[in-house]
């Protein structure tokens, strides 16, 4: 999952930062309201959390142009100003959901995981593919009655298959949802990345659910399970 966070103060965003990418999400920052829209508009992101006061254009600005854009990204609006008329500004303006600084950061990853199942993404929260089965809201994947660990790259990018089944996925489409701008382009790292996951899935004898599509990319399927 991909995550743009739109925020000024250097200090939040890097502990944002650090947060969501531990918790195995790819993260691109923007500092002030016109870089945010750039970003939102240059990519697709999966969900983005917007400060509300900003330089040079302020969040519920950039939500409205956002908004008017025909971009139904979900938005999670950070703010100081707490009082009840800042709230229903926001969520009138096209907010998703709206938290008050300071803020636990517990709480921030709860709020964007229940942003993340709603439409029009996938809402199942257990993802299935023949044996395969993810839990997103406890971060479990089982195969069968063997638990598999992984680590949190690898939970994002298998939780990207798994939401896409049967459908052929491009490295281009992978690095842009499981990596972040930080992603030179070597798709190397990916097939690394899928070698790990195909490793960790298949041990014990067990079928191959992710294959290649050799000059295009990679599709998990339980045609072979």
């Amino acid at each position: 999952m991909r995550i743009l966070v739109v925020e000024d103060d250097a200090g939040i965003s890097r502990f944002i930062h650090q947060g969501l990418n531990e918790a195995g999400y790819a993260v691109d920052i923007a500092a002030d309201g016109r870089e945010g829209i750039n970003y939102a508009i240059a990519t697709d992101y999966d969900a983005i959390v917007l400060d509300v006061l900003l330089p040079e254009l302020d969040g519920l600005s950039v939500l409205k142009d956002l908004r008017q854009r025909g971009l139904q990204t979900p938005v999670l609006l950070l703010t100081a100003l707490d009082t009840v008329q800042d709230r229903v500004m926001g969520l009138d303006a096209g907010a998703d959901d709206y938290l008050v600084k300071p803020f636990d950061f517990t709480e921030l990853l709860a709020r964007l995981r229940a942003l993340l199942r709603r439409p029009p993404l996938q809402t199942e929260v257990v993802l299935r593919v023949g044996t395969l089965e993810m839990d997103t809201a406890q971060r479990l994947v089982r195969r069968g009655d063997r638990t598999i660990e992984l680590s949190p790259r690898e939970f994002s990018l298998l939780e990207y298959l798994m939401r896409h089944p049967n459908q052929v996925l491009s490295r281009t489409q992978i690095a842009q949802h499981v990596w972040s701008f930080d992603f030179y382009g070597d798709f190397k790292v990916i097939d690394v990345y899928i070698g790990y996951l195909r490793r960790k899935i298949n041990r014990n004898g067990s079928g191959s659910l992710i294959q290649t599509v050799r000059g295009v990319g990679y599709r998990i399927s339980a045609d072979r399970d």
